[in-house]
């Protein structure tokens, strides 16, 4: 284990303006505000685990550097463990050692470990030599965090599954405020080195730490869907089965959305793992929309025809926490609802009723502790499945209004109000859409 680096970095409140100024450009004051005070409220090693793809070391460098030396700016440090699959294709066949792929795992001979270890201790150095030159304090740490056993070494050769995460080596780099950068190889209990997947040790470090953020950083910067565009958000409890049953998803990126499903299961319901570039690591941290593909263990989305099977109290719970305003004593009493879209814990809902022949949406609702989870992605794009025509209302300045222009076809707005539809294409249905929303009684008290 090496350190080296300049002196601590300040606190998060030290840099709140800093923080603020640097991410203006695409997050809310208000968005920013929600993380530092959660971020703040952590343990400093639950803050992220990022997993590195050995394409971006060898070709993302500089941007990675930078986004690791924004967090240390904030007073923020993650645990960085990285792969070096290109690196070691490259290698081994310059060593003469030819490229054996068993269920998705590279067999590893004697030879081979030991350029494996070559490479891995080369690439962690790249990055941890790297970080000094922008101001940031990193620790090499190529043993001693994982304690592996022999997968099947007749089947596979020198690779290994971890049994055992020891975080002592990492805890005592941020508390010195430095970025661990960890290899992936194990030790048995009798001191062989072993080789491991990155990702399978990334999984197991995960799991271990239990982190707030689990950022993946590859080339692509996400999950593409068959037409070769980036999925935003995926819900395994309302998606992943129907993700896998697509032709498209083949190969490492099926192998790793299962991987992904099998990390999520083991983590309490609200974490989430988001696949990104180095560069947009920062808006995927700080702001709800994030950026390349978020995936989340998720809830159940339940729908109703009506107040039957609503909790009603637990609805106006949640309503009145995400509006931070009392809602009508009379509202499940005057309100009637075409259909109620409501996550199993109730910490986001939607409520529609219909007008005439069009479609309304009365409330869309995430408590604020599930902003940032996806959780009002998912439902959302449930809700729109079903409905294909939609119009709404929200009150100027709302925080959520870059979602709803990105998501409706049209807008209109007034001194008070701006005024949303999606599938409403005859100018007299959006008229009479806009003029309905606009005379709507409000429902919430002043």
């Amino acid at each position: 284990m090496s350190g080296n680096g300049p002196g601590p970095v300040p606190s998060v409140g030290d840099v709140r303006p800093t923080i603020i100024r640097l991410l203006s450009g695409f997050a809310s004051t208000r968005e920013i505000q929600l993380y530092l005070q959660r971020f703040s409220q952590l343990d400093a090693d639950r803050f992220a685990v990022v997993k590195v793809g050995g394409a971006i070391l060898r070709d993302d460098l500089d941007a990675l550097v930078s986004s690791l030396a924004f967090l240390q700016q904030v007073g923020l440090t993650p645990i960085v463990i990285h792969g070096a699959g290109p690196q070691l294709d490259e290698e081994m066949a310059r060593a003469g050692i030819e490229k054996r792929v068993v269920d998705g795992l590279r067999y590893t001979s004697p030879e081979g470990l030991a350029v494996v270890r070559r490479v891995f201790m080369r690439e962690n150095l790249r990055l941890v030599e790297a970080l000094p030159a922008v101001g940031v304090r990193a620790t090499s740490i190529h043993a001693g965090v994982f304690e592996a056993s022999f997968l099947d070494q007749e089947t596979y050769g020198l690779v290994g599954k971890v049994e055992c995460v020891h975080t002592e080596g990492l805890e005592a780099a941020i508390a010195a405020d430095s970025i661990p950068v960890i290899v992936s190889l194990g030790e048995t209990s009798g001191g062989q080195i072993l080789n491991i997947n990155a990702d399978w040790s990334a999984n197991e470090l995960v799991k271990r730490i239990q982190p707030y953020k689990i950022i993946f950083l590859t080339r692509t910067g996400g999950i593409l869907n068959g037409h070769g565009r980036l999925i935003d958000s995926i819900s395994l409890s309302t998606q992943y089965e129907d993700l896998m049953a697509q032709p498209w998803l083949h190969s490492g990126m099926r192998v790793k959305l299962e991987q992904i499903h099998d990390l999520l299961l083991d983590l309490p319901p609200s974490s989430s793992l988001a696949i990104t570039t180095p560069d947009e690591m920062a808006k995927e941290l700080f702001t709800h929309r994030g950026s390349g593909t978020l995936v989340r263990r998720g809830e159940a989305i339940h729908r109703a025809d009506g107040w039957h099977g609503v909790d009603t109290q637990r609805l106006r719970s949640l309503l009145e926490s995400s509006f931070g305003r009392k809602l009508a004593a009379d509202y499940f009493e005057t309100v009637s609802p075409r259909r109620v879209y409501f996550s199993e814990h109730y910490r986001a809902a939607v409520v529609l009723t219909r007008e005439g022949d069009l479609t309304y949406m009365d409330k869309l609702a995430v408590v604020e502790d599930a902003q940032g989870e996806g959780l009002g992605r998912a439902l959302w794009d449930v809700m729109r499945a079903e409905n294909s025509g939609l119009f709404w209302r929200s009150r100027r300045g709302n925080p959520v209004d870059d979602f709803y222009f990105q998501n409706a076809d049209g807008a209109s707005k007034d001194a008070e109000w701006t005024v949303f539809w999606y599938g409403i294409d005859a100018w007299d249905d959006v008229g009479r859409a806009v003029a309905h929303a606009l005379g709507r009684r409000p429902t919430f008290l002043a």
